[in-house]
């Protein structure tokens, strides 16, 4: 590997370290502000309209920890296409996405989906409690669902990620 070559394949391993400690902490750390705003706006004002500004936070949230996620994975995907082409340089990313592939793997969800649904969920209650308006119920409940659905989106095209990036890098890299 040349001195050049050998300083990039370091860098993108030093962006899928930060980027995964970043994502870890910025869950956290929007959990945490969703939960505080959540009781804030409980506690102030019974206006179910009001479940739409930690709504926005648990958004935000997650948007944050998907595309660190994406980016992640697509870094690694160009580490193993471009750095580890030979089975002598395979490293993690290859035995990774080996790992991955067999059937008895223990599923891990990256995006944590399951916690911003039950989140979501959560943020919804302070509305069923309150007296709503019909056209309280259309725009606070349509809303809470299109979060969970881009959720859903965004967790089936994180499972399809991996080998459409793999994909593309080996076009790139044949065509390079």
């Amino acid at each position: 590997m040349t001195p050049p070559a050998f300083d990039e394949y370091n860098a993108l391993r030093a962006t899928i370290r930060e980027r995964g400690t970043a994502r870890a902490w910025i869950v956290l750390i929007g959990t945490i502000g969703w939960a505080a705003v959540a009781l804030a706006t409980t506690a102030v004002a019974a206006a179910p309209l009001l479940t739409l500004i930690p709504l926005l936070v648990l958004a935000t949230t997650f948007e944050i920890a998907f595309a660190l996620h994406t980016g992640v994975e697509r870094i690694g995907r160009y580490v193993q296409v471009f750095f580890e082409g030979e089975d002598a340089d395979r490293g993690w990313e290859h035995r990774i996405m080996a790992f991955g592939d067999t059937v008895r793997a223990p599923a891990i969800d990256p995006l944590l989906g399951l916690h911003f649904w039950i989140a979501t969920v959560l943020n919804f209650v302070p509305a069923l409690l309150a007296n709503l308006a019909p056209s309280e119920w259309s725009v606070v409940g349509v809303l809470h669902l299109l979060l969970m659905a881009r959720i859903g989106a965004a967790r089936r095209q994180a499972t399809r990620q991996r080998a459409i990036d793999l994909e593309r890098f080996r076009r790139l890299k044949g065509t390079a």
